[in-house]
């Protein structure tokens, strides 16, 4: 009870009091006298407890109205911050303060809790819509969050439990020794690892302890450079590729060349060999040159223009016609098969050079008198399909999943002499592809081989 409601209660007190005495000595006046003692002094505890009951009553009163009032006040602070709870705004002065004084809290609180639900809200959306992992525990390596790129990386059901270790979620060391290394050094680590359990994927991983100290927890954040680590192994497998062939025309010019310069121009039994030889070699190494400059303009992704409608009736009569005096030569019938009246959106030009690249590797890995025959043919849901086949010598079960792969050859010991390069399937596939469609191979060592194009018709 505060100094300005116990002078209030003084001064009330005081006051009935000095109303009460006069009262009191108005009324006992008559009886103050010797023969009229019994009668004065029953008047006077009478008015005494008179003053006491009122003096009971008042208090009771009091405390009644400082105790319902602060029921309501006590409401309030059990009650949930968004509750509506109505304050006294009548009782004691204290009490009227103190009410004003609680509803302005409150509405600060109410403010600095929408603020922090509102960068909550926010936090939690950003972290869902981060493509990179996320994943936070605490000293003792309890998982406390994890977003959602994290949990698909993982294959993780959503929401955890409480408490739950690591390595109940992800049986990963790399993982786990990089957050124990932030656990221990409070200091933020980097590593690059590839993590089976997801999948095999490379990861740069950035991990951080959370807030100041070493034992508040640690999170980290995984960005997947699959991607990247996949394109700098295909770069280095490529420049070790282009040097390996490179190297071997390129060591056969050099000895041939220094062989008639040492006197073997006038052996006229083998300078014309010698020279032939170093021409094949040559036209390899132009060959070379030009797939890997097709190639390295396919992958720039630029194209020679607008896509157009293209013919594939004519495209495919042009590519067997510059195909045919190989054929010819290697006494290979190429034939003409069934052929619709097909149409796709692409390139003439590249579409072309897919099917030359298709139909040369037919003839060139064919035996004497064998046949490519080429088809063109609607398939269901508005596609088309081009098939070329051929009797030739076929592909082995182990290297069908790899013919479409830069510089691989099934047989490289013919491969070279018939001028391969390793570039021409992996250049159908990329043309193909770039228009949209798809191309596959069928085939039986000994029994010929069937590659299937499939395009989108226009």
């Amino acid at each position: 009870m505060t100094t300005i409601t116990a002078r209030r209660i003084a001064a009330a007190w005081l006051s009935l009091l000095l109303v009460c005495l006069a009262l009191g000595s108005l009324w006992l006046w008559p009886d103050l006298i010797p023969e009229r003692a019994n009668p004065a002094l029953f008047k006077l505890a009478l008015l005494l407890a008179m003053m006491g009951a009122t003096g009971l009553s008042a208090i009771y009163l009091l405390f009644r109205t400082w105790s319902i009032h602060a029921g309501k006040l006590r409401r309030f602070a059990d009650s949930p911050l968004e509750a509506e709870i109505d304050f006294p705004n009548d009782g004691p002065q204290e009490l009227r303060e103190l009410s004003l004084a609680m509803k302005g809290r409150a509405e600060r609180v109410r403010q600095v809790i929408g603020r922090a639900n509102l960068e909550e809200s926010r936090l939690e959306t950003i972290l869902a819509a981060m493509t990179e992992g996320v994943l936070a525990v605490d000293p003792a390596l309890r998982v406390v969050f994890c977003n959602d790129a994290f949990a698909r990386a993982f294959n993780i059901r959503t929401p955890l439990g409480d408490s739950r270790s690591l390595f109940e979620i992800v049986r990963e060391p790399a993982l786990r020794d990089i957050l124990d290394r932030v656990l221990q050094k409070g200091a933020a680590e980097r590593d690059r690892f590839q993590l089976p359990a997801a999948g095999g994927r490379w990861f740069e991983a950035h991990a951080l302890p959370l807030g100041n100290g070493r034992a508040t927890g640690a999170v980290v954040v995984l960005h997947d450079i699959t991607d990247l680590q996949r394109q700098e192994q295909v770069r280095k497998d490529f420049v070790a590729d282009v040097s390996h062939e490179l190297r071997t025309p390129l060591a056969a010019i050099r000895g041939y060349t220094e062989t008639l310069l040492d006197g073997a121009l006038e052996d006229t039994n083998n300078n014309r060999k010698f020279i032939e030889i170093i021409l094949a070699h040559t036209i390899r190494l132009n060959n070379i040159a030009s797939d890997l400059l097709i190639l390295s303009d396919l992958d720039s992704g630029a194209g020679p223009g607008a896509p157009e409608r293209v013919s594939l009736r004519e495209v495919i009569a042009s590519a067997l016609h510059t195909v045919q005096s190989e054929a010819a030569l290697r006494n290979v019938q190429l034939k003409q098969g069934e052929m619709d009246q097909c149409s796709v959106a692409g390139y003439r030009f590249r579409l072309e050079q897919a099917l030359v690249n298709l139909l040369d590797n037919a003839v060139k890995f064919n035996r004497p008198g064998g046949e490519v025959s080429v088809e063109c043919l609607h398939a269901e849901n508005g596609w088309v399909r081009v098939t070329v086949r051929d009797t030739g010598i076929g592909i082995a079960s182990e290297d069908l999943k790899r013919v479409f792969e830069r510089f691989y050859r099934v047989d490289k010991a013919r491969s070279r002499p018939t001028g391969g390069t390793g570039l021409g399937l992996p250049i159908v596939k990329e043309i193909i592809e770039r228009m949209g469609g798809s191309v596959q191979v069928e085939s039986q060592l000994g029994q010929g081989s069937t590659f299937t194009i499939m395009l989108k018709a226009n």
